[in-house]
């Protein structure tokens, strides 16, 4: 079992496929089929160039403030290849990776930041709830929809995503205690990028791990490599297999980085020192899965190119089609809250209709 050979208090971080693309544990190197690894490896490449051009969209004026992923693309799409159909994503606000691969379409992500409500309103059969700002709350909306599938005996398993910086806040102990509690069937990720804004993870707290954390609500914790995209496959799936059989819930800290600043607000410069970031983009999680893709004979430098422009003109004419949408009725911010408009938001509504009616006077 991973979670006793791979014991955060011991120091222990699983890696399967390192810096350089190369197999350091050929025993933990998972069986998966050829077509899921492109799958992968393709929503990886998408996310990339997605979040590139969002960073480049928002410069330009044409998008709002945006959270970048750059660097944490094996965490998110290596933690997802292991989950069922059937299973739920809790995001916070840095998952697009994650929620490309468990179906959210990029039309429906950029429509979220270019400050649409429909980003919002994803496709029938698609198990991820909204993006989550208040840093925390994911980890007790992610509890309640574990302990519900286990009260209606559905067989579902629920993840919830979680920066560093988010562990310090009190939700993330409240939600973890409570699924502890109840064996409900829920996986907390903790995306380690050594950044909650600017504040570095060692002055967010004094635990020589993240993972070591869940040994104060008597669960599993395991840390991962979270730019092995193998190595977070493995360890998800353990987890889920765990929280589905009724153990309860389990803790995987993914160390990875966030390359990019923390939102397009931010000057990562002022708190952080280049040769820093230059270390970490030697271990992009892109180019060891690539390695490994090309080493098995699965992917080539030509498909890679091809791919490349492919991904830069679904990009393009995705925003563009996002630009044209225009943006949310005023009703719509406020009747998708609840199934029916409660009378204080219809109030609220109102309100601001007349305000707005009046000239905004």
């Amino acid at each position: 079992m991973l979670f006793k050979s791979y014991d955060p208090l011991k120091g222990k971080k699983l890696e399967i496929l390192d810096a350089k693309g190369n197999i350091t544990n050929t025993k933990l190197e998972p069986s998966i089929d050829k077509e899921i690894l492109l799958t992968m490896y393709k929503t990886m490449s998408l996310g990339r160039h997605a979040d590139i051009k969002a960073m480049q969209y928002q410069r330009q004026g044409r998008m709002l403030t945006y959270a970048p992923n750059r660097g944490q693309e094996a965490a998110q799409v290596g933690a997802m290849s292991a989950l069922s159909d059937v299973d739920w994503l809790v995001p916070a606000f840095r998952e697009m990776n994650a929620m490309l691969y468990r179906g959210v379409t990029l039309e429906q992500i950029y429509l979220y930041w270019y400050g649409n409500e429909w980003g919002s309103h994803f496709d029938e059969g698609v198990r991820v709830l909204p993006v989550n700002i208040i840093i925390g709350s994911q980890i007790n909306h992610g509890a309640g929809l574990a302990y519900a599938s286990k009260l209606l005996g559905k067989g579902e398993v629920t993840v919830a995503v979680i920066g560093d910086g988010g562990t310090s806040h009190g939700e993330f102990y409240e939600g973890l205690n409570f699924a502890a509690v109840y064996d409900a069937p829920l996986v907390v990720l903790i995306q380690n990028n050594h950044y909650a804004i600017s504040t570095p993870r060692h002055k967010a707290t004094k635990a020589k791990t993240l993972a070591q954390k869940a040994t104060a609500f008597g669960i599993p914790g395991i840390q991962v490599d979270g730019n092995d995209v193998l190595a977070m496959h493995v360890a998800m799936k353990e987890a889920v297999e765990h929280a589905r059989s009724g153990k309860g819930p389990v803790l995987i800290e993914a160390v990875t980085y966030r390359l990019g600043p923390h939102t397009t607000s931010d000057d990562p410069t002022i708190y952080r020192e280049d040769e820093e970031v230059k270390a970490w983009e030697l271990k992009d999680p892109m180019i060891r899965f690539k390695k490994y893709l090309i080493d098995k004979g699965y992917w080539s430098a030509e498909e890679d190119e091809a791919l490349d422009q492919d991904n830069q003109k679904v990009v393009t004419e995705t925003f563009k089609k996002v630009e044209t949408s225009g943006p949310s009725k005023l009703e719509d911010i406020f009747r998708f809250t609840y199934q029916d408009m409660t009378p204080a938001l219809r109030e609220q509504y109102e309100d601001i209709k007349s305000f707005l009616n009046e000239g905004g006077k």
